[in-house]
């Protein structure tokens, strides 16, 4: 039987690496590839594996792994912000898609029961494929990404009452207490994990680390992730949200980091089993037979979830392009909807055909997601550019948008995160003009209270730029985590003034090339500027000149960070006229109570003719005194800053330290 496992495995392996491969050179993504490979290996391929089952297992971890790794890099207090999206976004996403696919499918079927159970199925969205394609493109801390997050978890959280239903619908009886007993306690395990993170989590994790092993360490965050997904599970919830959930508890340590580096390799192996495990299930045969029927239900879906998920972002909200991209990325069928209709046949609600003409056309829209997601900017775009949509868009925005800002020579702050708050703080205190556009409603009316010149709208519509002044305007800093919006912005600012100069701030430097050629003049990425003030810090610990460091930061500045990006760097470019440089070291020595050197002066101490180093300051108080003539005399306190090479500067401390 083992053996059998691990030849699945083998053939998993080889068929994955040679189609994504394949895929790869067409410019597929990697996760199609996988489903694709799992299709032609499964029961219903070619039949290199007839059971599934252990792989399922594996790929279960696989999607654990994936919503951990996310919850780490959320954390608790980014999830507070977007309880918006959670209740507000995720209620009226289930419930319209619920009520609509019902309607629909009433129509055709005839049975409401049936009807509102495949509304059950429709309602959900594939946690795993949306995260990993939002956390690839960079997208999880955009406006719609964090609209999507918020709307997974709420279907996640919906799992138990949906389950609880099933078999009221097949016929049986609906018990209130046992629905609102079992909702109870998930709300109070739910509570109780994160609760956790704040006293039990870290104290156990600072006990591990004390321990100074690694292996240690690994296996104690694991045993938190599986350990939660598994307590969830037990009491109704989903794995994935027990994965998630024990993200967040991590979040708040400061181990988090050493966390992700440790699980990251481990998430993405399994995370390809999960794809293939999704391809597997497809039956050929049934798609070819059945094959008009299931391109209706695939487009329908499509349809019904753009539609249900648009509507429920813009409800809470979000702008009409952002409402777009969150209706584009919802539109698939979630693997827990698979759990479901498990659920539903062993109840004899749905029969073995609508079982399959489900599990296929759902299966369809997996595959397409990765598609639909890539396409999702342009689509977008067309749709907001609808005129009755455009109609639509304006009436939603605030009153005080109606008015042009009448401001000259300004600048235009796109974005109030920490970065956007910073330079306005910077901007008022020099007394240079600025407005800032944001599109969190919340933080515009907290910031207006207080004074900001801040707007509502969103920056990629060029009307609302016009707005803000834009072909007044001297300066444009976008820093908004959005790198779709972030392109257009930059694009419509630069045809619409050619003098403007445009600052943008991005997290990736993949960024930098593109933002370049549609009219940045600066494009800052973090990644780079923290490798910058490391490489800064650590070679003015080394004694070279602060003028040497200051034109190596503006050379790799002035090029795109090209040094940095670059495959190879020359070895020794700028850095082999300054060799001696390491060999010359600065020192100190504070003048205790009772010491020799008070009251001498340094041409009495003979402190170069006697230990080679060279005196370059005397700090006493809060004066500071640079190059002190041979006649200045020592007192209880000073501080003697001198500098020389290493064996020189033991001779001068131990000198300094001796009892005359």
């Amino acid at each position: 039987m083992e053996y059998e496992f691990l030849k699945s495995l083998v053939v998993i392996l080889i068929a994955s690496a040679a189609v994504v491969l394949l895929l790869y050179r067409l410019k597929m993504p990697p996760l199609v590839g996988f489903i694709v490979a799992g299709i032609i290996i499964g029961p219903h391929g070619v039949g290199l594996i007839k059971d599934i089952h252990a792989i399922q297992t594996l790929a279960e971890i696989g999607v654990i792994l994936l919503l951990f790794t996310i919850g780490i890099e959320f954390s608790l207090t980014r999830l507070v912000r977007i309880r918006k999206a959670v209740l507000g976004g995720g209620g009226a996403q289930v419930f319209l898609t619920i009520l609509l696919s019902a309607l629909v499918t009433y129509i055709a079927l005839g049975n409401i029961n049936i009807s509102i159970f495949f509304g059950f199925l429709y309602a959900l969205s594939s946690t795993a494929i949306v995260l990993k394609l939002l956390s690839e493109r960079g997208e999880i801390d955009s406006p719609h990404g964090h609209t999507m997050v918020g709307i997974l978890i709420f279907q996640d959280l919906c799992v138990v009452p949906l389950m609880l239903i099933i078999p009221v619908l097949s016929g049986g009886s609906f018990n209130f207490m046992d629905l609102a007993l079992k909702m109870g306690t998930a709300v109070l395990i739910i509570v109780i994990v994160l609760l956790s993170a704040r006293w039990l989590v870290p104290a156990l994790l600072h006990q591990v680390v004390g321990t100074k092993s690694r292996e240690l360490f690994l296996t104690s965050v694991i045993l938190i992730c599986l350990g939660i997904a598994l307590l969830t599970s037990r009491f109704g919830l989903s794995l994935s949200l027990g994965a998630f959930l024990a993200g967040l508890i991590i979040s708040e340590s400061e181990y988090a980091h050493q966390a992700i580096a440790d699980i990251l390799p481990f998430k993405d192996s399994f995370m390809g089993l999960f794809f293939v495990s999704i391809g597997m299930l497809m039956d050929t045969r049934f798609i070819l037979n059945n094959s008009f029927t299931i391109i209706g239900v695939v487009v329908f879906i499509f349809i019904l979830k753009i539609m249900t998920g648009s509507a429920s972002a813009l409800l809470i909200g979000s702008s009409l392009r952002s409402s777009v991209l969150t209706g584009l990325g919802l539109a698939q069928i979630g693997e827990f909807s698979f759990v479901l209709a498990v659920a539903g046949k062993a109840s004899r609600l749905i029969t073995e055909e609508l079982y399959q003409i489900f599990l296929s056309s759902s299966v369809a829209t997996m595959i397409v997601t990765p598609l639909v997601v890539s396409a999702a900017p342009n689509v977008s775009e067309w749709i907001t550019a609808r005129p009755l949509l455009k109609k639509l868009s304006r009436s939603r925005r605030m009153a005080e948008e109606a008015h042009p800002i009448k401001k000259h020579d300004h600048v235009i702050i796109i974005g109030f995160g920490l970065n956007g708050r910073n330079l306005a703080r910077v901007l008022k205190e020099a007394e240079v003009p600025y407005t800032v556009l944001e599109m969190n409603s919340d933080t515009v009316r907290k910031m207006r209270k207080k004074g900001e010149p801040i707007h509502y709208g969103d920056g990629t519509s060029k009307e609302i730029l016009n707005k803000m002044g834009i072909a007044r305007a001297r300066l444009l800093v976008v820093a908004v985590s959005d790198p779709i919006s972030t392109r257009r912005i930059v694009s419509i600012a630069r045809q619409t003034n050619s003098g403007i100069y445009i600052i943008v701030r991005t997290r990736y430097f993949v960024e930098v090339d593109e933002l370049k050629s549609l009219g940045a003049d600066e494009v800052i990425p973090e990644e780079f500027e923290t490798s910058i003030e490391i490489f800064s810090r650590v070679l003015h610990r080394y004694s070279f000149p602060r003028n040497v460091i200051l034109d190596m930061v503006d050379n790799i500045r002035s090029n795109s960070y090209t040094a940095l990006r670059s495959i190879e760097l020359p070895r020794r470019h700028l850095f082999e006229r300054y060799e001696w440089l390491p060999q010359i070291e600065i020192d100190g020595y504070r003048i205790p109570e009772s010491s020799h050197l008070i009251e001498k002066t340094i041409k009495e101490l003979q402190v170069r003719k006697k230990t080679g180093v060279t005196i370059i300051a005397v700090r006493r108080g809060k004066e500071v005194l640079t190059n002190p003539e041979p006649d200045f005399r020592f007192k209880q306190g000073d501080f003697i800053l001198f500098t020389g090479d290493r064996e020189n500067m033991n001779t001068a401390l131990n000198y300094f330290k001796e009892k005359m």
